[in-house]
């Protein structure tokens, strides 16, 4: 639920008190809520999973996990938010305040607390500012929702332990194309890549 002034700005976010997250859509704050154990360790998994394959084939991409700003541009408003994973692929769009442009590939892990903001605001957001990949990874449902810019950002829906190809590379570059399988670990879901 956004905080009730109209219209926020960047400088709203950077004046909030210590410890507390929110994100800048369209001018209005949304509260972020403290991620759960399960939530950090999914993060965390695919971050060392993703940040292997890249160093292994010495790729230029970076993947980023959140807490990190990225900024993005539509309708002449700033809008901040933090993805849970961030793949930037362009070095020049990443500062000291964060990521200056959409990433290429943007992952979210649903939480309660987050549904509406992963399925609608920033499905919509990611798709206006130019992201070419977008995942929604719903560990309570065991699906992931993968809307690619390449296929006209038609969701494509999958079942945790299915094969998931990536599409954030050129068609030239078969061979750095990354095909990702998720099986459920522990009493946690975490996924496993299987590069």
């Amino acid at each position: 639920m956004p905080l009730p002034k109209k219209n926020y700005t960047v400088e709203d976010i950077y004046s909030l008190p210590d410890g507390e997250r929110a994100e800048l859509i369209d001018g209005k704050i949304y509260m972020m809520a403290p991620p759960s154990t399960r939530h950090q360790r999914l993060v965390g998994s695919l971050h060392a999973q993703i940040y292997n394959y890249i160093k292994s084939k010495n790729g230029k991409c970076e993947v980023i996990p959140s807490p990190f700003a990225v900024f993005l541009e539509t309708e002449g408003k700033t809008n901040y938010v933090e993805p849970d994973l961030s793949v930037i692929c362009d070095p020049d769009k990443i500062d000291e305040k964060g990521c200056q442009g959409a990433p290429d590939w943007i992952i979210e892990i649903v939480s309660p607390s987050s549904k509406q903001m992963d399925y609608g605001r920033k499905q919509a957001l990611y798709l206006a500012a130019g992201v070419r990949e977008y995942w929604i990874v719903d560990p309570m449902r065991e699906t992931v929702l993968i809307y690619k810019a390449e296929e006209d950002w038609v969701p494509a829906f999958s079942r945790l332990g299915e094969k998931i190809k990536v599409g954030i590379y050129e068609e030239g570059e078969k061979d750095t194309a990354w095909h990702v399988k998720y099986k459920p670990e522990g009493n946690y879901s975490a996924p496993q890549l299987c590069i």
